[in-house]
């Protein structure tokens, strides 16, 4: 993997505030030219450091809805089972983000759904039916204070 070097990350840094900056316009933040932004921006997408381009919703003006932090502890901590896990949230559109955790539980899952007794539903008759499920946990999100995809190490 190549390394990047400070232009980079500037343009890296411009583009993640707001991805639909031109590279004419990075080209003057930067003191430079569009040509070289625009070929260094295509050479940060095919080399996957941009992984693609995404609208920040405000999901309080589309439709109510509820975000839920599900701990979810297997069974079993088998590499094939917790594939599987893995496998089967793939497929619900309620898990907006999972993450394989160390610690008390094995996944922490971030799950939006309409109000409570759609979570109820979903743990229910989604998670807690799959295989090698040993427990579920859940904390309700009252306020979001922060969220942020920001990257501080750029």
């Amino acid at each position: 993997m190549e390394n990047l070097d400070e232009v980079d990350r500037k343009i890296l840094r411009i583009l993640e505030r707001d991805a639909k900056t031109v590279a004419k316009s990075i080209a003057d933040q930067l003191g430079m030219t569009k040509t070289p932004v625009y070929e260094r921006i295509k050479r940060l997408e095919s080399d996957g450091f941009i992984k693609n381009y995404k609208a920040v919703l405000d999901t309080s003006k589309i439709e109510p809805s509820i975000t839920v932090f599900s701990f979810v502890s297997l069974d079993a901590q088998k590499g094939s089972l917790m594939d599987d896990f893995l496998d089967n949230i793939a497929l619900f559109n309620e898990v907006t983000e999972c993450y394989v955790v160390g610690g008390e539980f094995d996944f922490l899952l971030k799950v939006t759904v309409k109000n409570l007794d759609a979570y109820y539903d979903f743990a229910k008759m989604r998670i807690a039916t799959l295989p090698n499920i040993g427990a579920v946990k859940s904390a309700f999100v009252l306020n979001e204070a922060k969220n942020s995809q920001h990257f501080p190490l750029l």
